[in-house]
């Protein structure tokens, strides 16, 4: 049964895990010969839970809670082997029923709850953990646990920033939000979902969006000043004009209406908020989204630039950079094809890579006895050869992060294989560099390959074997150390990148490839990844700024103009009403500049 397809029509995600967990229950049961059973479940759960074994039509189970009319059941499963009657008389020996009896007027006050907790706190512990969880290939680790049963290939990037996979066998300990690539394993829960590393992650991103620095837009800094200012004047002018000239209050009072309407913030109300809309307009057509005008208004301000090395610096995929022959019998096309041959039967992503170098139709037909070892190499026989593909472990070399080809116990080739560059990579940051922009690399792969990446793309400030927690205090540290008026920025992808994407004054995700919280926790999303697109935000940023400013100034400056005709009795009301209409339709027509990408 497709567990997936199975769970498709139910929205409620509470549902789908509860129903996932069912089928996981159900599939132990008929594998593995054992009794399996849910937790204490209420009555919407109980009805879901029945209906949703109706349908499929899955016939071996119970619903049992100590007495017919019992508020909360446990769903019982069992394999064919076992006789429905005889595993209920078991569980009611196994369950203690405690009876309340209650007073007429007490009778629907009081739930199982209000008991519960007074069992609870005589020492009573009610836990989930020690529950089995099945996770087949492509499937998410829900909750941290140990595997039980099994070996897999396990993508944990989106945790630790770590590009390769991870080998787990039976015993290994495994991470929630962990991606299997290879396998299928049976996790025993070792923590509750409020302890789990993904809820611990996102915990962190409550706690750092709560210490954000709240920016402000251009608007927001001058709007009340501005407001205050005019209406300070006007009653000046209506006040003390007839107690200073030989005017009448009938014309002062005429004067201080008309430097109301020339004051009329029309020109800025619609010009400054439409530039800040334009700017984002214009960063959409460039595949940028930006969630807000505040953040547009800041990119400007940022001075510092952290980026994650993979997903975000690197695409996260494997290739081929080298071979090394040392059998000089071979040439690289046969090395190829005899490693493409082998990894042709596997589903790892290095596998991918080498069959996507060989590039070309892989045949299997003549390969015989294949074997994959998982985490570690392929064996199989070719024309009377015993072939061995795998780690520098397997093949009995030097400790490398290199694949090796071995023909009958002799050693071929060496094939190294690196996770690939982006292309705009080393072009932003060498451009961000000539904006005077710092960059710095945070990451949770080894020193060897932190270095390596971060001295091609030109970053020399490098951390790396970083966990979420340390990413998180080392840009603290480096917030709380930037000068005043100057921004940091952190660009990632990951789940582990959201605490430290929700801390910056600027987080930027990859939203291709990027996870659903670390685009959450982002105040840019940039839409294909490309890394150049910072720069252009920042331009864009600019640009939006410098025309809020034009448009500020010759609005103020004019105003202003006119406001002195009118004290001077040189300028009436249509005059006014005239100029403001035309500064607003001025400043509407350069905001629109923006939308522009030449003059971005």
């Amino acid at each position: 049964m497709d567990k997936q397809e199975v769970l498709k029509e139910y929205r409620k995600t509470e549902d789908r895990i509860l129903l996932s967990q069912v089928l996981d229950k159900i599939e132990i049961a008929e594998k593995r010969n054992q009794i399996q059973y849910t937790d204490f479940l209420d009555m919407y759960q109980v009805a879901l839970v029945k209906k949703f074994l109706n349908k499929n039509q899955l016939q071996n189970y119970i619903l049992y809670g100590g007495f017919e009319d019992a508020e909360r059941k446990i769903a019982i499963f069992y394999s064919d082997n076992y006789d429905k009657e005889i595993v209920e008389k078991d569980y009611q020996k196994m369950l203690k029923v405690i009876r309340v009896q209650l007073g007429k007027d007490e009778i629907g006050k009081y739930t199982h709850r209000n008991y519960l907790g007074g069992i609870i706190k005589l020492g009573m512990k009610r836990e989930k953990v020690g529950d089995i969880i099945v996770v087949k290939e492509g499937e998410k680790v829900p909750l941290d646990g140990i595997i039980i049963e099994g070996n897999a290939m396990l993508d944990t990037s989106a945790l630790t920033g770590e590009s390769e996979l991870l080998n787990a066998t039976i015993g290994s300990e495994v991470l929630s939000g962990s991606i299997n690539k290879s396998g299928l394993i049976e996790v025993k829960v070792t923590s509750v979902y409020k302890n789990s590393t993904v809820s611990r992650i996102l915990s962190l991103v409550e706690t750092a969006t709560e210490r954000k620095t709240k920016t402000e837009t251009v608007v927001s800094k001058y709007a009340p000043v501005y407001t205050l200012s005019v209406l300070i004047v006007a009653i000046l002018v209506g006040a003390l004009l007839p107690l200073i000239t030989n005017l009448t209050y009938t014309e002062s009072i005429y004067k201080a209406l008309t430097i109301i309407v020339v004051s009329c913030p029309c020109a800025v109300a619609i010009s400054v908020p439409l530039a800040y809309f334009s700017g984002i307009g214009a960063s959409s057509k460039e595949g940028i989204l930006i969630k807000g005008s505040n953040y547009l208004d800041s990119i400007k301000n940022i001075k510092k630039v952290v980026f994650d090395k993979t997903g975000t610096i690197t695409t996260g995929e494997f290739y081929v950079s080298k071979i090394n022959i040392y059998d000089k019998k071979y040439t690289k096309d046969k090395v190829l094809e005899l490693c493409a041959k082998g990894e042709s039967l596997s589903n790892h992503p290095i596998a991918a890579s080498i069959i996507k170098e060989y590039g070309k139709e892989v045949s299997t037909e003549d390969i015989k006895e294949h074997r994959e070892y998982q985490g570690k190499g392929i064996t199989y026989n070719y024309k009377d050869q015993n072939i061995k593909i795998g780690n520098s472990k397997f093949c009995n070399q030097k400790e490398t992060k290199n694949i090796y080809l071995m023909i009958n116990d002799n050693l071929v080739a060496e094939l190294e294989i690196k996770d690939k560059i982006k292309e705009s990579a080393k072009e932003t940051i060498k451009i961000l560099k000539d904006m005077n922009i710092e960059t710095y690399m945070f990451t949770g792969d080894n020193k060897e390959k932190a270095i390596e990446i971060a001295k091609k793309v030109g970053i020399k400030n490098v951390f790396y074997e970083m966990l979420p927690n340390d990413k998180y205090q080392k840009l603290e540290e480096l917030i709380n150390t930037k000068k005043e008026k100057e921004l940091v920025s952190f660009v990632g992808d990951g789940i582990n990148d959201a605490p430290v994407l929700a801390l910056s004054d600027i987080g930027i995700s990859m939203g291709s490839l990027g996870s659903d919280s670390a685009i959450e926790a982002s105040d840019v999303v940039i839409m294909n990844d490309n890394l150049s697109k910072i720069i252009t935000a920042i331009k864009i940023s600019q640009k939006t700024n410098k025309i809020i400013k034009e448009n500020l100034i010759f609005a103020i400056t004019i105003k202003l103009l006119v406001l002195i005709l009118t004290i001077l009795g040189l300028s009436t009301m249509w005059e006014a009403v005239f100029a403001d209409v035309g500064v607003t339709v001025l400043c509407i027509l350069n905001t629109l500049r923006l939308l522009k990408n030449n003059q971005l």
